[in-house]
């Protein structure tokens, strides 16, 4: 109605009910909110939209026409189809094609003032009868009366006020309420699995902020899942307030758990997924951009600090509140379903961008991962989740969940076996000491050389790596997996590396030790190798002079082995620049009287110019003249003071009024300006 409103201008409750593509009862409700709302009043010669209603209206997509507002003096329908009954096959298509995308074009090379009889062109057929109108520079608009005439007399083509209905399948409560469960589970899992390991090896900061994309990689293998699910992962742990941005011991900026993961893995599960689904619904951020490309080319980054939306806690809450309206019993059709839902959601919202809909689907397959939602339906879980009663989402969710074990089945081909979800402290130890080869019903570990090797890293030796696995066993430890935990233990630690920056060798071993057990070069970290070998922990050139202070008489030694003697580096300074050359400043001084000689002939022919002055108008009458102009799009002499106190005329296009400022495109310089309105006297039509 608002729309028809403005493409209409000032026009009666009839007339304007009457364009609409919709039940006459529905819009007459329509058009009374509006009126209650203000956004419409009734003027003495119709109703009229209220100002600044325009400018709120242009540039958003939705159930709105497209239409252009009809002209300020429109002639009768029928006269109009009148217009287009005459035109050209060609000039049809051309007038419909306009009509179709935005109704705007340009001119080309059709000449703008032409008779019916004289146009060649279709874009001259068109220009002569009024059915495109000029506009500044070449560009032409189709009034809003042509696209009315187009359109059957009414503003769109199909019925608005038809709300779209939801694609659905039968399907068992009971299914719909443990598939969510079991997804709930192992997003809890995954989430705490993945801190576990930042935890140890936590990944550092993009420079821009964010997560690398190898970092990304790693977390998808280590996870069982692909890069979008891992970052989903990462994203929610995030929103929960478990993972931060903070400095690791050397002072590199790192991703790493937060004291409050510690107080959140010791949660019962459905606790800890409801913490989840509550950061989740709460949260701006937009995992589903990951891997994608912005308008500039470059790639989103997990937990990058730009990845987020306004509108996207919106469309979560929004795709939860339409899908509970979903009966009990009935799912989401495959393959329609989510169609559907963005359908509805774009009819309940149709003044969201349309990067809306595509929120809207994101926040559902999100759903379905978190377990919220389940086989495309919402179980009671879910149901309390939309209505955000999430303590009680927890509760609903609590018997469906799977019970975890505390036992495996070991294997003889170095293969554990764990009949379901283990518990919170086995899982942690076994995933210490083994891959994950699959997962699904029951997973399957893998121990390998490696894999076992990580657990002599975090401290383990090989007799509790043995009571680790009789405990957990149900079956006795399988001789092939004693023989690895052995083997891995007897090679373990062999080699061993450390930290030096430098290197003292000496064919006198008294000369070298004695300089070692220095007690003034404590401080530079020489530990001996060697009889004739040393380390430091310092740097070279630190060293140097250091040992050179001790009465040393040291040489830097080659890779190759061979003695390198350099001498200091050479310094300069840079030769002062000589005096400017003969003639630089004439010539510039010649070029500023040009500039200012140029000025004032520009002045001379702007004054020699200058209309008329016109009579001074009192503001407000000058501001309401500027909204009528902005709303019928037509062209005003304004009255404008500049900055030097001087008088003038300009004949402009008004576009907006915004902040005590007025854009409007200025016929004299052939560009859109801002003028300051208490710098505006007069106000009258072109």
């Amino acid at each position: 109605m608002l729309d028809a409103l403005l493409v209409a201008g000032q026009t009666t409750s009839a007339e304007l009910i009457s364009i609409v593509r919709a039940d006459e009862d529905r819009t007459a409700a329509a058009l009374q909110r509006l009126l209650d709302l203000a956004l419409v009043w009734e003027a003495p010669g119709g109703l009229r939209a209220l100002t600044g209603v325009a400018d709120a209206m242009r540039g958003m997509p939705g159930l709105v026409s497209g239409l252009r507002p009809s002209s300020p003096e429109p002639p009768d329908p029928e006269e109009v189809a009148a217009r287009i009954a005459e035109l050209s096959p060609a000039a049809t298509a051309l007038l419909h094609h306009v009509a179709d995308h935005g109704g705007e074009g340009t001119t080309g090379a059709a000449r703008r003032t032409v008779s019916p009889a004289e146009a060649r062109t279709p874009a001259e057929e068109l220009i002569s009868r009024r059915l495109l109108v000029p506009r500044e520079g070449d560009a032409v608009v189709l009034p809003g009366e042509v696209g009315l005439a187009l359109r059957g007399g009414r503003t769109t083509t199909e019925p608005v006020d038809d709300v779209p209905a939801l694609a659905t399948a039968a399907r068992d409560p009971a299914l719909v309420a443990r598939s969510a469960a079991g997804a709930a589970f192992d997003v809890v899992r995954r989430v705490e699995l993945l801190l576990d390991h930042w935890g140890v090896r936590p990944p550092g900061v993009l420079r821009s902020g964010g997560l690398a994309v190898r970092d990304l990689k790693a977390v998808a293998a280590a996870l069982h899942v692909d890069e979008p699910g891992a970052a989903l992962v990462v994203e929610l742990a995030l929103s929960a307030g478990l993972v931060a941005e903070a400095a690791v011991a050397d002072g590199t900026p790192s991703w790493l758990p937060t004291d409050e993961f510690d107080v959140w893995s010791g949660r019962p599960i459905s606790e800890r997924w409801a913490r989840l689904v509550g950061g989740w619904l709460a949260s701006s951020r937009v995992p589903s951009l990951v891997g994608s490309r912005d308008a500039a080319g470059k790639a989103w980054n997990a937990l990058a600090p730009e990845l987020s939306s306004g509108l996207a806690e919106e469309a979560r809450r929004l795709a939860l509140e339409v899908l509970a309206e979903v009966p009990e019993g009935e799912v989401l059709a495959v393959g329609t379903g989510v169609a559907t839902v963005v359908q509805r959601i774009g009819w309940l919202r149709p003044r969201r961008p349309t990067v809306f809909s595509d929120l809207v689907a994101a926040a559902l397959g999100e759903a379905a991962v978190l377990g919220v939602s389940g086989a495309g339906g919402l179980p009671p879980s879910g149901r309390r989740v939309a209505a955000g009663d999430l303590p009680g989402a927890a509760e609903a969710i609590d018997p469906h969940l799977p019970r975890p074990v505390d036992r495996v089945l070991l294997q003889a081909d170095l293969t554990a076996v764990a009949p379901g979800p283990l518990e919170t402290e086995v899982a942690r130890r076994l995933h210490l000491l083994a891959d994950v080869e699959s997962r699904g019903g029951a997973t399957v570990y893998r121990f390998t050389s490696g894999s076992l090797r990580r657990g002599f890293d975090a401290g383990w030796s090989a007799i509790e790596v043995r009571d680790f696995l009789t405990s957990v066993s149900q079956t006795p430890v399988p001789q092939p997996l004693e023989f690895l935990v052995d083997d891995v233990a007897r090679t373990f630690g062999s080699v061993r590396v450390g930290h030096a920056e430098a290197f003292l060798r000496s064919d006198d071993e008294a000369a070298l030790a004695a300089l070692v057990h220095d007690p003034r070069a404590r401080t530079l970290g020489l530990r001996l190798l060697a009889p004739t070998v040393a380390i430091a922990t310092s740097p070279l050139d630190v060293l140097l002079p250091r040992l050179r202070e001790l009465g040393a008489a040291p040489v830097v030694e080659a890779a190759d082995g061979t003695v390198r003697v350099s001498r200091p580096d050479l310094h300069r300074a840079s030769t002062r620049r000589g005096r400017r050359p003969a003639g630089a400043v004439e010539a510039r001084q010649a070029a500023q009287v040009q500039a200012v000689a140029t000025a004032i002939r520009a002045g001379d022919r702007a004054r020699s110019s200058r209309p008329a002055a016109v009579e001074v108008t009192h503001p407000s009458a000058a501001l309401a003249a500027l909204r009528e102009a902005i709303e019928a799009g037509s062209t005003v002499v304004i009255g404008y003071v500049d900055s030097h106190g001087a008088t003038g005329e300009r004949v402009v296009d008004p576009r907006r009024l915004d902040g005590g400022r007025l854009s409007a495109y200025d016929h004299r310089s052939d560009d859109v300006r801002e003028f300051a309105v208490h710098r505006i006297t007069a106000v009258r039509p072109a």
